[in-house]
């Protein structure tokens, strides 16, 4: 699983050593390793670089493809585009709009 989201599985490194990107790796992996029917992420990609996000996106992707429900909150408007079947935006904690990704 740390090879899929891109961490080095022989890295001795403890977490506090971590990149805050490589903490979003291992949080994604974490999330995905025991292959959830639900998978919610709150802001996937912040922290990544743009090789990172690519790599994040497609294991959404293929998540998705899998036949898991992919709850995703993000501000990053490429993801909501690339990524989702319906949209919500919510405005005060309210739902403002909804519509098709």
């Amino acid at each position: 699983m740390l090879e899929r989201v891109g961490l080095e599985p022989d890295d001795k490194r403890t977490y506090g050593k971590y990149s805050l990107g490589m903490k979003q790796r291992l949080a994604i992996a974490q999330a995905i390793m025991e292959k959830p029917d639900v998978l919610m992420l709150d802001e996937p990609t912040n922290a990544l670089d743009s090789e990172a996000v690519a790599q994040v996106r497609e294991i959404i992707t293929q998540e998705k493809e899998r036949g898991a429900l992919v709850l995703l909150a993000s501000h990053n408007y490429e993801d909501i585009c690339l990524l989702s079947d319906e949209v919500y935006r919510l405005a005060s904690g309210r739902l403002r709009e909804e519509g098709v990704g």
